[in-house]
């Protein structure tokens, strides 16, 4: 116990003072928020993916995708490093940065407000973020708490109280260039816990080959294909639909994330687009493939899983504490450590995303007609309090019912359905088509929004008709990941064929927005040919 309250103590201490050191950057809006737009390739890489993965991808969705899919859940990471990484940089970074600097965006709201030259969009994509960032953060406390129950033996509320008071502080101090920084050293945690990890528990079960071959005779008649020998070291699993689901959900919705774009807003040059790149891919490839791949032997542990005393059903999200229970007091610290890194940089940028985003694209110049730098500072810190109790508030409900409710990749499904659904496809479209109309954006905000509410109403208050009366791939036992994953693909069909039918922006106003593309700029040769 020593050991493990000595490690917490001096991570805690690391990072509370980043936090204070960063206050001097953070005493104006542009500081607080983007870091004055002048972040380094190495630490905007790693505030990419830490921002991506956290606990959630780590408990959550490694236990339960795991469980369900076996080693063909490593797909998920690795698409998530190739789409969710590398094509996220490579197509929006460099156009992202252009822009929102060309229109002064520092929130993706603030963008649409200003791409679209409209006040009810930026305030509606405001709320939107406000509402849904909440259910993503209640899930990354759910997330540490089976671990800090599991490492501790203490009741899950202490931890809630502890990640938030801290992540608050730092926040509230320092602003982004602290959450940042903070982002690296967590990151570096992440890279090398996971390698650890993952060593840890193959050597447990007598290395790869005898872990692969324990998995192989595993059978489940609940799942589909459950029986077909060896399906769980099967290429694509037992269930390869749902598996794309979860791969699209993961994978294309950072594309519309607000606190995932935020980080290209604050590029300085081309050459750190071409280091954030492989960085964030590589980070992603070891870290989110390494989750997932580990996820993948949890059916080796089907014994000691915890399971729901009246139905016998596994509770995913005990799987991965339950693997990690009989570790050394030191690599259990280490784990602890690495789940409250991954969490912390999770939760700092979801909190500034929506505290910023609430405070100038809703409450200034509308609610708060004149509202000053100062008061607005204030107001971004006091919501950062806010939306953290918030998020604190429903992870206790969602624990106190036992779990049962909903399990935390759902939880995550219902926030990124709905935020990547509203934001992906009109943000995509309005970097690179001219033909973009305002009432298409607000028909694909509406959409997503209300379909993804009423999945979830469906699930908890009509499950009995949802199942006799929806198509299976929405009232399967991933039905809300599929939901999200549905929600993003019909943005990207809803927002063009709408804006077909919709009349024209003014071409004018377009044009100035795309000016910014054509504007010249001089590089060394070794960068490109003279003419």
């Amino acid at each position: 116990m020593f050991i493990k309250v000595l490690m917490l103590l001096l991570f805690f201490a690391i990072t509370v003072f980043i936090g204070f050191y960063f206050r001097k950057t953070a005493t104006d809006v542009s500081g607080f928020v983007l870091g004055g737009r002048n972040v380094g390739p190495w630490i905007t890489a790693f505030s990419y993916g830490t921002s991506y993965f956290s606990a959630v991808i780590f408990v959550g969705f490694a236990g339960q995708f795991g469980w369900r899919f076996g080693i063909a859940a490593t797909w998920i990471g690795l698409a998530n490093a190739l789409i969710g990484s590398l094509l996220a940089w490579v197509i929006l970074g460099r156009r992202t940065r252009v822009m929102t600097h060309h229109l002064g965006s520092a929130t993706m709201p603030a963008f649409f407000g200003t791409r679209f030259k409209s006040s009810s969009l930026k305030i509606g994509a405001s709320i939107i973020a406000f509402v849904f960032l909440i259910p993503y953060t209640a899930s990354l406390y759910n997330g540490l708490s089976r671990l800090f129950g599991m490492a501790f033996g203490i009741d899950f509320v202490y931890c809630i109280i502890i990640i938030s008071v801290l992540t608050a502080v730092y926040v509230v101090a320092g602003g982004y260039l602290a959450q940042a920084v903070n982002d690296f050293i967590q990151g570096i945690i992440m890279l090398i816990g996971i390698v650890v990890v993952i060593a840890a528990v193959l050597n447990s079960n007598g290395g790869f080959m005898n872990a692969l071959t324990g998995l192989a005779a595993v059978t489940d008649e609940g799942v589909s294909n459950g029986t077909v020998p060896g399906i769980f070291t099967s290429f694509f699993g037992p269930d390869p639909f749902s598996l794309l689901g979860v791969v699209i959900l993961t994978s294309v919705g950072t594309w519309g994330l607000p606190q995932m774009v935020a980080r290209f807003y604050s590029i300085k040059s081309e050459k750190m687009i071409s280091k954030g790149t492989i960085i964030s891919t590589i980070f992603a490839v070891v870290v989110a493939g390494g989750c997932y791949f580990l996820g993948g032997f949890g059916r080796l542990y089907s014994g000691e899983v915890a399971r729901n005393p009246e139905t016998g059903a596994v509770i995913f999200d005990s799987v991965i504490p339950k693997m990690l229970e009989n570790f050394p007091d030191l690599l259990i610290g280490l784990v602890l450590i690495l789940v409250f890194a991954a969490s912390m940089s999770t939760l700092s940028s979801l909190v500034i995303a929506s505290s910023s985003t609430l405070t100038l694209d809703f409450l200034k110049g509308h609610i708060v007609k004149n509202m000053s730098e100062k008061k607005q500072l204030i107001v971004i810190r006091f919501l950062i309090v806010v939306f953290i109790a918030i998020s604190g508030a429903i992870a206790i409900f969602q624990y106190t019912s036992g779990g049962s409710v909903i399990w935390i990749a759902q939880l995550m499904g219902i926030s990124w359905g709905a935020l990547a659904g509203a934001f992906l496809a009109p943000f995509l479209y309005g970097l690179f088509w001219k033909r973009v109309t305002k009432a298409a954006v607000w028909v694909n905000f509406v959409f997503s929004s209300l379909f993804m509410i009423s999945m979830v109403v469906l699930n908890l208050f009509f499950n009995a008709f949802f199942k006799e009366y929806f198509p299976k791939f929405l009232t399967s036992p991933t039905g809300l990941i599929n939901a999200g994953a549905f929600a993003m693909l019909a943005g990207l069909v809803i927002v063009p064929l709408v804006s077909a039918v919709t009349k024209a922006p003014e071409k004018k106003f377009v044009e100035h927005c795309f000016s910014c593309y054509e504007e010249k700029v001089s590089v060394t040769a070794k960068t490109a040919l003279g003419e």
